[in-house]
């Protein structure tokens, strides 16, 4: 029950094939060096065959202008339509992985699967980061990507939200005056 949770798109492929894209809201950074991530997927989805075979994916952060794509994403299947079409989604290149990004994501996070761990409904599939692309439209002058510009969306007890206001900062609670 730990809400509010990233919605993110993972979209994956198998070789010759058309690349897929599933919604999965279980996902998170689990290691700093080497930067690493988990997401979690019910083992009877498309998708989780095709991540096993590859070894592969890509998490594309999902902001409010996707959020209805993202929902189609990931009540369809991707064994009965092309995501991508369907979507108005377009597919780029990795630069690390076969499997593509989504251009209209604002971050496509690329990654190798290092570790698969079966946890009864659902796998966890642990992988190491091995590239980040981010849209340079949230560049500041300074070359900072402004994160919290994007409009990201969380999802929480099947219900999808945008973040709030800030509220603080790490460390401000022990800063001086």
């Amino acid at each position: 029950m730990l809400y509010p949770l990233p919605a993110v798109m993972v979209s994956c492929m198998r070789p010759g094939e058309k690349p897929n894209i599933i919604t999965v809201a279980w996902a998170g950074t689990i290691c700093s060096d080497p930067a690493m991530v988990s997401i979690s997927i019910r083992k009877s989805r498309y998708s989780h065959a095709i991540i096993c075979e590859t070894g592969e994916f890509v998490i594309n952060l999902v902001t409010k202008d996707l959020t209805f794509k993202a929902d189609l994403c990931g009540v369809k299947s991707g064994k009965d339509i092309d995501k991508f079409a369907e979507c108005s989604l377009t597919p780029i290149d990795s630069k690390t992985v076969k499997a593509p990004g989504i251009a209209e994501s604002p971050v496509c996070i690329e990654c190798k699967v290092k570790q698969v761990l079966e946890l009864g409904s659902h796998d966890m599939f642990i992988a190491e980061v091995v590239n980040v692309s981010v849209d340079e439209k949230y560049m500041d002058e300074k070359g900072k990507f402004c994160l919290n510009e994007t409009d990201l969306t969380a999802y929480s007890h099947g219900e999808y939200f945008t973040l709030g206001n800030k509220i603080g900062k790490f460390g401000y609670s022990v800063k001086k005056s």
